[in-house]
């Protein structure tokens, strides 16, 4: 592993620690800065395989709104995103959505989840 060296703010809790992480001449991963052992985990998988979750909006067919907002059920590997949003936007479901409902299972083999944040009824026909 080369030498890299990162500044960066820990969103692991709301103390929000200045850190700096950095790879050791042995590889190991070096965190400074933390005030708790949630900001060396932080930093480490940030340096190493950042994740994020990741929301976005879905294309509704026959509902009382035209999108639905989903988000991921647990925070996804970085170079996973460009794929999935190229998916989502390019997506269309039929209404009624259900609040939870799953709209794509296992992405990439990571075994995070799409998920509605929110029910959309559907337009009947009168």
């Amino acid at each position: 592993m080369d030498n890299t060296k990162r500044e960066m703010v820990c969103i692991a809790c709301p103390v929000g620690c200045h850190l700096t992480v950095s790879t050791a001449e042995d590889g190991s991963v070096v965190v400074e800065g933390n005030r708790c052992q949630r900001g060396v985990e932080y930093g480490r998988e940030e340096l190493l395989a950042p994740k994020r979750v990741v929301t976005a909006t879905l294309a509704v067919s026959r509902g009382k709104s035209p999108r639905v907002p989903v988000k991921t059920d647990a925070p996804l590997l970085k170079a996973f995103i460009p794929g999935l949003l190229d998916q989502v936007y390019n997506m269309e479901i039929a209404a009624p959505v259900a609040l939870g409902m799953v709209v794509l299972e296992n992405i990439g083999g990571t075994g995070v989840r799409l998920v509605t944040t929110r029910s959309v009824l559907e337009v009947r026909a009168i």
